[in-house]
């Protein structure tokens, strides 16, 4: 949505000019659109994940299992020697064996971390 109200502004006269448009504002658009609308549907798909973890959580009436099978998850994920996974399968995983740490590379990530969802969870339980 955001990628198609951007490229309807290049098309749209921004200014008193007669020539159009401002092409520097038109370049600026194509290439920060795309990358706005990619964090924003990232954003809404780690929301979904905390939103999931919360409806288990509900549905078992025990977070604090989920967090512990999320930790188990994790701790197998970090297990797994990288070097007999083709990363080309990664995708696969419940938890990314290829992931880094922290940094700006989670802001692109689609998923919340796991430290965060049990922590989440863990709240839940606490509050009851």
């Amino acid at each position: 949505m955001i990628t198609w109200v951007a490229h309807l502004a290049i098309f749209i006269p921004m200014g008193d000019d007669d020539d159009g448009g401002n092409p520097i504002v038109a370049l600026l658009t194509l290439i920060l659109a795309p990358i706005a609308a990619l964090l924003i549907q990232m954003a809404i798909s780690r929301s979904r994940e905390f939103g999931a973890d919360s409806s288990g959580a509900q549905l078992t009436h025990d977070p604090r299992a989920l967090a512990s099978a999320l930790r188990k998850i994790e701790a197998y994920s970090r297990g797994t020697p990288p070097a007999t996974t083709n990363p080309s399968t990664a995708h696969l995983f419940i938890s990314n064996p290829f992931r880094g740490g922290a940094g700006v590379g989670r802001l692109f990530s689609t998923h919340p971390s796991t430290t965060e969802r049990v922590e989440r969870l863990e709240r839940m339980a606490y509050d009851g």
